[in-house]
């Protein structure tokens, strides 16, 4: 589970409890100009086949970093349809799939910050 934080045009991915050490991080820090498109995660969808570094057993838990083909994605999730996917042009990582608490009010919170 994550905590997401906007400040200004910056948004921080806080990355909680025990996830930290699997995910090898504390947060992930994008600017909202970078969002390309925030949606609901799929609970079928499924990280890039590189792990590196971070925890991945298939259908239980996705966390940490994980490249494949040009991508650079970080993950936090248990795959329970508590994620959003948040689409990046530019910065460190190409796309960002975690759980929260409330994904639609998640969803409404980076659209209305990016729209402002």
């Amino acid at each position: 589970m994550v905590e997401l934080e906007v400040v200004g045009t910056t948004v921080t991915v806080h990355v909680t409890g025990a996830h930290r050490v699997l995910a090898l991080r504390e947060h992930v820090t994008f600017d909202l100009a970078n969002v390309v498109s925030v949606s609901v995660a799929e609970v079928d969808l499924r990280p890039p086949w590189l792990r590196a570094p971070g925890a991945f057993f298939p259908g239980v838990i996705a966390a940490g970093t994980f490249r494949g083909k040009g991508r650079k994605e970080f993950w936090d999730t248990l795959f329970q349809g508590r994620a959003v996917r948040i689409e990046l042009a530019g910065g460190e990582f190409t796309r960002l799939v975690v759980d929260v608490e409330d994904p639609e009010a998640a969803m409404r919170m980076l659209k209305a910050a990016a729209a402002a």
